[in-house]
């Protein structure tokens, strides 16, 4: 089984929620994906070590969890960057980071959203429905804007965003 953008999307998800209780169902409305891609989508995470069973049900491993994302998903899930358009600031551009950085010279980057105040440099979401969920969520969209960072981000948002990243993962 290979992991897909939207396995890591819904661990990140997990993870927001802070071990309150979710259905699959619930998640699935969340996310913006169908109950089979929610079960597809754990039954992958799983296998290949990010979730793990608990007292209580199904929780992202945090050590592996952080390990992936900051040595193994930048290589895997590499984003495109395309044309000025309307958006979603993420990576640097988002708020969880934009505070600790100097505005850069460049467009920010933006994960491209008709409805978006943002104008910057289109930089694909984890997955489609990714900007959707992380408008419904401000847990998940820091850590989408984290992750992004670490994807594509310039070396001191990657450094902070790793940095970051840690900081929020690790077991409360």
């Amino acid at each position: 089984m290979n992991l897909k953008p939207q396995d890591i999307l819904l661990v990140l998800k997990l993870a927001a929620l802070e071990g309150k209780p979710w259905t699959q169902a619930g998640l699935a409305m969340d996310l913006g994906f169908s109950q089979g891609e929610v079960s597809s989508g754990l039954k992958r995470a799983r296998a290949a070590r990010l979730l793990v069973k608990a007292q209580g049900g199904i929780r992202p491993s945090r050590e592996a969890l952080i390990d992936f994302l900051l040595h193994g998903l930048p290589f895997v899930f590499v984003p495109e960057r395309g044309a000025l358009t309307r958006g979603i600031p993420t990576a640097e551009a988002a708020p969880v980071l934009a505070s600790r950085l100097a505005p850069a010279d460049q467009p920010p980057p933006v994960w491209p959203d008709p409805d978006g105040e943002t104008r910057g440099e289109a930089f694909s979401p984890l997955y489609r429905s990714a900007p959707r969920a992380a408008l419904r969520d401000e847990k998940l969209y820091a850590l989408l804007a984290l992750v992004d960072a670490v994807r594509g981000g310039r070396a001191r948002a990657r450094s902070l965003a790793q940095e970051e990243l840690r900081r929020r993962l690790r077991a409360p």
